[in-house]
């Protein structure tokens, strides 16, 4: 009988949820909350799982230009001017560090992708569905950010220490903040980097969200077609 009461209170929250954040009744109708909820958390896993085997491998991040981390801006423009005086493969050899740490970083953040899916509540499910092109990319930040930024810094650190000029980006870097020129995560470049994978890590996922709405066929997941479908 409890359990009756629940499943019913359950299904009526998603479906206020659904009709507050925008769906038609029409659609409503269509779309079980079951289904919903099934069909977000299909879009969930495969953002993720897409965005992971993408970049934690080599040239994940080197290799696309969409997500390569640079250098800050002031310190790209200072290594312009270093490179025509033989500093180039030393710089050369930070921006490739600085990317392969981010490429190993990245598949430590599937456990702690896949446990958000598995916390997903019928609210989240509601807002997730009819929230905008980026729903399931502010979903995964809200809740993964932090925590995979400490799981992301030691692995990074480690990559990054290799590499003599770490150390040099990090002592010009903190002049450059005394001057105003860069702030926040800038000044170092293991958190630098952290922030950027994670940049990076995000804007894959919402690149795969942007195909599930898009084309919810080309999918190829039936639920992903029924649910995506629906909002079409």
């Amino acid at each position: 009988m409890q359990r009756r009461k629940f499943n019913g209170l359950a299904l009526a929250t998603s479906a206020a949820g659904l009709l507050a954040s925008g769906l038609s009744h029409a659609q409503l109708a269509a779309l079980s909350a079951g289904d919903a909820s099934k069909g977000v958390r299909a879009a969930l896993e495969k953002g993720a799982a897409v965005a992971v085997d993408v970049l934690g491998r080599p040239d994940g991040f080197l290799g696309n230009p969409q997500v390569r981390i640079p250098l800050p801006g002031p310190l790209e423009d200072a290594a312009r001017l270093l490179r025509p005086l033989g500093m180039g493969g030393r710089i050369d050899e930070l921006v490739t560090a600085m990317n392969r740490a981010a490429e190993a970083a990245v598949p430590l953040s599937r456990d702690l992708l896949m446990a958000a899916v598995r916390g997903m509540t019928v609210n989240d499910a509601a807002v997730i569905l009819t929230g905008g092109p980026t729903s399931v990319t502010d979903f995964f930040a809200q809740r993964t950010r932090a925590p995979l930024a400490e799981k992301f810094l030691p692995v990074v650190t480690r990559a990054t220490e290799r590499v003599a000029l770490a150390d040099k980006y990090n002592r010009v870097a903190s002049k450059a903040a005394g001057m105003g020129l860069l702030r926040g995560d800038e000044t170092n470049v293991q958190r630098y980097v952290t922030g950027k994978t994670l940049d990076g890590l995000y804007f894959m996922i919402g690149e795969e969200e942007k195909k599930i709405r898009q084309d919810p066929v080309g999918s190829g997941s039936a639920i992903l077609q029924k649910v995506f479908g629906a909002l079409k």
